[in-house]
């Protein structure tokens, strides 16, 4: 038992490294999985930018359509560029091989990674990207430094330049980066970036746990059970021990 107990913890064990990073404070994504039009804008900017790369391989298109409102043959006509079926996992068809010789390493399948990071923590990364000319692709992040990947969307936001500011850390004075701003070459302004990002991160946020709305609705109707369970057992209790004593 013991044996079986300490192979499950080092299975986890990649979950929580990946978890893990620098203490960088994270911004707050305020998504919200009762917002079907953002669910929609974000699966658009899923599907355009980032599914090249990074597949979904435990999400069906034809759940996903469905969850968010998109007419099954509209979201095969725009969403699905491939040919794949509408019945289909969200696959690119990268090979690994050849996208670890590019970024050093495969990029990950994304279907879960809200629940591993958080939904916060996608927004920031999103907005943390900022131009870097020693990095292969030109940019770093400051919650992922030495991040592999491009800022696939930087013809959104436009390349962003770090702010910078000198601190003293133990005893020593170090240039610290407290932000970034973007050279205005963007597609979009500050706030519809933001939001774009916002909802990005609502789909991601969706797609690591679809049924997470039919489960909370569920929870509802469960407590509410047990109360109404409860309150007949007090009085059945009241109305046996009345004629026991």
């Amino acid at each position: 038992m013991m044996k079986k107990l300490i192979i499950g913890l080092f299975a986890l064990l990649p979950t929580f490294v990946m978890a893990a990073g620098p203490s960088v404070p994270l911004m707050e994504a305020g998504h919200d999985l009762t917002d079907k039009a953002s669910l929609q804008r974000g699966a658009k900017l899923f599907m355009n930018y980032c599914l090249g790369c990074h597949q979904m391989q435990y999400q069906r298109y034809e759940r996903t359509f469905r969850d968010i409102g998109i007419p099954t043959d509209i979201g095969q006509e725009q969403l699905i560029f491939d040919g794949s079926k509408v019945g289909s996992h969200i696959l690119n068809s990268i090979e690994k091989d050849d996208a670890a010789k590019w970024f050093g390493a495969a990029p990950p399948d994304l279907t879960l990674v809200a629940r591993v990071r958080g939904a916060d923590w996608i927004y920031t990364y999103l907005k943390s990207f900022y131009k870097d000319e020693s990095r292969p692709f030109g940019v770093n992040n400051t919650i992922f430094p030495s991040v592999g990947m491009p800022h696939v969307l930087q013809e959104l936001q436009g390349l962003p330049t770090p702010i910078t500011e000198q601190v003293t850390e133990n005893g020593k004075t170090v240039t610290k980066i407290v932000g970034t701003e973007t050279d205005g070459s963007g597609e979009m302004s500050t706030d519809e970036y933001d939001q774009a990002v916002r909802d990005l991160t609502n789909f991601m946020a969706y797609v690591g746990e679809p049924s997470r709305l039919e489960s909370e609705a569920l929870g509802y109707k469960v407590l509410g059970f047990l109360v109404i369970l409860f309150i007949l057992a007090f009085f059945l209790k009241k109305e046996y021990w009345r004629d026991v004593h």
